[in-house]
């Protein structure tokens, strides 16, 4: 199913999900926007401009998405949105590119990817016992064995691609999943992602640094599929102030903050002091995991203790903002649908964002295309969500034992 709106960037089938211990980020200035004093008198024009309109608006720090390294892969570049590789690492050919650059960004992936049998194998045989009821110290172990796969998958190959180096702890540890990540602040999203030239810049970035993306800003979000104890999705209709798809149902969701990084490390400063060197990568894989938990407790009014441990799916890329990437996770709920409805009409910190909330099964999501009524009513977060769990499938297990 392709979609003008909207494309997945990276989904985590092979795995059925990430969890937040197979994760981690590589943190580094070279990371962030490129730009040039034109372009940011351009950026502070439509500020002020946006601004004058809606005054509620805060330009806050968000950490942008450089690229991404999967398992034991090379750099990948978010501009790579397809793949024909075997299945342990499948991407979704939903961009709608032209042929050729369709066909070398096809070619650079085969190059890139490359991960053996064994590092399947493992995945495979823990993937019961990461799923199903058992002890911690049972996870745990698991977790390290999946872990050890890949580190020794890793020393036994030659590895030509960029490794994480600055603001990367733990290195050769095994993890599944680098995030490559710098700093960008809202304005600059409005600036460049929802510039009228952004057509212009994205052919500027290709020209000038061989990537279209390199002078947008591409924040990272995040957003959950989030699924009752009866088997119901969530689903909440956006408030018409803002900034984006006014009206359209959509995912609870928003952002992981850098600002939070630095509080819980102690750092008391105020967003435009913030910088990568005040955060190490631990504490920020952390607040991406934690920060979507903390967006459904703030929309949906769901307290975090009936929240299950997120589920990375992948990232989906939003094409009506220049292709901004949003990290989406399966969150499970120890709530049912009808308790969940009355703790969100008592209102949370972000009751505000939406004006109503709405619940479909499980099969009805799984079954969701083009076709249906419901997808031109989802805005274009919520679809990259939905393909990305019709995709990984991350509770597939709770419904078999069901």
């Amino acid at each position: 199913m392709t979609d003008s709106e909207v494309s997945v960037l990276l989904h985590c089938a092979a795995w059925r999900g990430l969890l937040e211990s197979q994760v981690q980020v590589e943190l580094s200035e070279r990371f962030n926007r490129q730009t040039d004093p034109a372009l940011e008198h351009q950026i502070e024009e439509a500020w002020t401009e946006r601004v004058s309109k809606e005054s509620w608006l805060f330009n806050g720090m968000k950490f942008r998405l450089h690229s991404f390294c999967l398992a034991s892969s090379c750099s990948v570049s978010p501009k790579h949105q397809s793949c024909t590789h075997p299945p342990l690492i499948p991407f979704l050919d939903l961009a709608e590119e032209p042929e050729g650059e369709l066909q070398d960004s096809r070619q650079r992936m085969e190059e890139n990817l490359c991960v053996t049998d064994s590092l399947q194998d493992a995945v495979q045989s823990n993937l019961d016992k990461r799923n199903r009821p058992g002890n911690q110290r049972e996870n745990v172990d698991s977790v390290r064995a999946l872990s050890q796969a890949s580190s020794d998958y890793s020393e036994s190959k030659s590895i030509t691609a960029e490794r994480p180096s600055k603001n990367t702890e733990d290195q050769g540890s095994g993890h599944l999943l680098t995030l490559r990540l710098g700093l960008t602040c809202y304005k600059d999203y409005l600036g460049t992602n929802w510039s009228c030239r952004v057509a212009e810049l994205r052919q500027r970035g290709e020209v000038e640094f061989g990537d279209p993306l390199a002078l947008l800003a591409q924040p990272l979000g995040v957003g959950a599929v989030l699924c009752t104890d009866d088997g119901q999705v969530v689903l909440i209709r956006r408030s018409q102030r803002v900034a984006e798809a006014g009206g359209l149902l959509d995912i609870p969701g928003g952002h992981p903050e850098p600002k939070v990084v630095c509080e819980r490390l102690g750092q008391a400063v105020c967003e435009q002091q913030i910088s990568v060197d005040m955060m190490s990568q631990r504490p920020v894989v952390s607040e991406l995991f934690s920060s979507v938990c903390a967006e459904i407790r703030d929309e949906v009014n769901i307290p975090l203790s009936s929240l299950g441990e997120p589920v990375l799916m992948g990232i989906a890329l939003n094409h009506t903002s220049a292709g901004r990437p949003s990290a989406e996770f399966y969150v499970s709920c120890s709530l049912t649908s009808d308790e969940v409805r009355k703790l969100y009409w008592k209102g949370g910190a972000e009751a505000h964002e939406s004006t109503d909330i709405v619940f479909f099964s499980r099969t009805e999501v799984l079954q969701l295309d083009r076709s249906s009524p419901l997808w031109s009513e989802l805005c274009p977060s919520a679809k990259g969500a939905v393909l990305l769990y019709q995709t990984v499938k991350p509770d597939r297990e709770r419904d078999q034992s069901r």
